[in-house]
């Protein structure tokens, strides 16, 4: 997997594959969506600090407890990061409604598509 895409200036950060989808669905500008898949190694860790230098950073997780580990470890590892939050009553980012993603990406400053703000 390459990671670092030549001129994309964000990346979020999200748990898994299903989650990336729900989001490149939504957004409206080059951003590197990076999973990962759960639980994170350290080498996988200093890797994505690595391709994320001089970027903006995202984070989005689930709320619930493995979500919640990786907020946790994210916090100390990259604390210049953003971190985005959707609501505890859909618990997961892929389970969220689009509008709802729509609108935590939008107060992030990142492009959505105007019909999912609907």
């Amino acid at each position: 997997m390459k990671m670092g895409l030549i001129g994309i200036e964000k990346v979020i950060i999200v748990e898994g594959k299903s989650d990336k989808k729900r989001i490149q669905d939504i957004i409206r500008e080059p951003i590197e969506i990076i999973c990962t898949n759960g639980t994170i190694s350290l080498s996988k860790l200093d890797e994505i600090i690595d391709c994320t230098f001089n970027k903006e950073v995202y984070i989005l997780v689930d709320s619930d407890d493995s979500g919640n580990k990786l907020r946790k470890q994210f916090k100390r590892e990259l604390p210049e990061a953003e971190h985005l939050y959707i609501d505890k009553m859909y618990r997961e980012v892929a389970a969220a409604p689009r509008h709802h993603i729509a609108t935590v990406l939008l107060s992030a400053n990142i492009d959505v598509n105007a019909e999912f703000l609907t």
